[in-house]
């Protein structure tokens, strides 16, 4: 499927020429996939997880935010792909536009593909998100180690919205004792807060 068709539904729900959101554009996929995760303090406080699969990244909005603790299970709900472009938005998307609230890029890195079949061989990662389970190690500033996404609601043969989970795996407790308080968090980019970007942004 090419990029403009993947970006279709990213495009229709946002206005340009109020957001400084990247519109997206072919971009090279070379070398290991890029992850993003962005606090969004939009109508409600969340974190938004991607993954880069292809040209695009797919993404997840997860309201309490990753964990390092395996015992924690994070609800993820997708949606829509994002351009690659968008690992390095930060700023404050205009009221009244969708997602309308301020953006900082929390952390990010490169992840290693994990999937494979019951007999130990290498799944291609985006089948593996199709059929609803996928493995990866992220390298990032913050995050790192094994995590595990799941999806256990909806879906292709489902009724309804899909809901997932992110879950630290591999059987090792990360660095720190999960996600930190949106509001007090700084930009692994900026090093900015999120009330920082909203006036940094409002003098412009």
């Amino acid at each position: 499927m090419g990029d403009r068709d993947r970006l279709r539904e990213y495009r229709g729900k946002r206005d340009f020429r109020r957001s400084a959101e990247p519109e997206g554009r072919s971009a090279s996929s070379d070398g290991e996939p890029r992850f993003v995760v962005q606090i969004h303090d939009a109508s409600t406080m969340h974190f938004d997880f991607r993954l880069q699969v292809g040209d695009v990244l797919k993404s997840w909005s997860i309201p309490k935010g990753p964990s390092a603790d395996p015992h924690d299970k994070r609800l993820a709900v997708p949606t829509e792909d994002h351009p690659l472009q968008y690992e390095e938005f930060e700023g404050v998307i205009p009221e009244g536009e969708y997602g309308g609230g301020t953006v900082i890029v929390w952390d990010h890195g490169t992840y290693q593909p994990l999937s494979h079949d019951r007999e130990g061989r290498p799944v291609d990662f985006e089948e593996s998100l199709e059929h609803g389970h996928a493995r990866f190690r992220l390298k990032g500033a913050k995050l790192h180690g094994e995590y595990a996404l799941t999806r256990f609601r909806g879906g292709k043969d489902g009724d309804g919205k899909e809901s997932w989970l992110l879950v630290k795996a591999g059987g090792e407790r990360g660095r720190g004792h999960g996600a930190p308080d949106p509001r007090r968090a700084r930009s692994v980019t900026s090093g900015r807060t999120l009330a920082q970007v909203a006036a940094d942004d409002g003098r412009k």
